[in-house]
């Protein structure tokens, strides 16, 4: 097994621990039965079809579109090829979030994400089964690996992981460390830089009234850099009370899954 993969199958068996430990991970907080059906059949299908599948398919359309191209970038020195996918993973992704928040097909996509009324590891690839395979930072990952920088993606895929397992986990890692005083100025410049869990789940906050719910920002995966740079960032370093969208009708996990092949009932964006 390749050492990424242990890696990543390690740092979502490290959260788990310590959600079950803490936090209740198998049953959360107003949790119902479709829950989990969402949460294990998105992650299986985005691991073991859609991902394999949008990074092979790029490959190939690589290989027609410029087959002088292969491996071309494979010299590259770590640090510069880090950035790229800084740029066009991690900003395309930024992006394709904050636009699924303000384009409708996209956030019936996106909904099943925010239909969960907790905050947990369990979220982390809790989507419609189409969303990862339009998703442009997959395509554009898949580029940058045709071009040789498969050797920095599965570095950066790991790191990426790490921050965005513990920026969805609601076992609050950054809570305790914002009580050292003597931590603040580090911590000032951490959760600018990357997701944590108090700014990601502002985003995931159910009540606006409530002065911590960003929904319509907080945006970042990996970086909360961006959301900084582009004005979408509030930071309280508090959690929400609550977790969810506030009006969100109900639907199946069917229709979370498989919209719009399966519509249940005709539900729109909650503004």
């Amino acid at each position: 097994m390749k050492p990424e993969i242990v890696l990543v199958i390690a740092i979502f068996g490290t959260f788990t621990a310590l959600e079950i430990i803490f936090t209740k991970f198998f049953a959360k907080k107003d949790q119902r039965p479709k829950d989990a059906i969402v949460e294990i059949v998105s992650l299986v299908i985005l691991f073991g079809i859609t991902q394999p599948l949008v990074l092979l398919a790029s490959n190939y359309l690589m290989g027609l579109a410029a087959p002088n191209w292969e491996n071309a970038w494979a010299g590259m020195a770590f640090v510069p090829a880090f950035l790229l996918f800084f740029v066009f993973d991690d900003f395309t992704q930024y992006l394709w979030h904050r636009l699924s928040h303000s384009v409708p097909w996209l956030y019936h996509l996106h909904r099943p994400h925010h239909d969960a009324p907790y905050m947990s590891v369990r979220l982390v690839y809790r989507n419609n089964l189409f969303y990862y395979a339009f998703m442009p930072s997959i395509w554009l990952s898949g580029i940058l690996v045709y071009l040789g920088l498969g050797w920095v993606y599965s570095v950066y895929i790991v790191a990426k992981l790490l921050v965005i397992s513990g920026a969805h986990s609601d076992v609050r890692w950054d809570k305790p460390l914002y009580k050292i005083k003597w931590l603040s100025p580090f911590m000032w410049v951490v959760e600018r830089l990357i997701s944590t869990p108090s700014t990601h789940s502002a985003h995931h906050g159910k009540h606006k009234a409530d002065g911590i719910t960003n929904y319509k920002g907080n945006y970042g995966n990996f970086l909360f850099l961006w959301d900084v740079i582009f004005g979408t960032a509030k930071i309280t370093r508090k959690y929400p009370p609550e977790i969810g969208v506030e009006n969100l009708e109900e639907v199946s996990s069917g229709e979370q899954l498989l919209w719009p092949l399966i519509r249940d009932k005709q539900s729109s964006p909650a503004e």
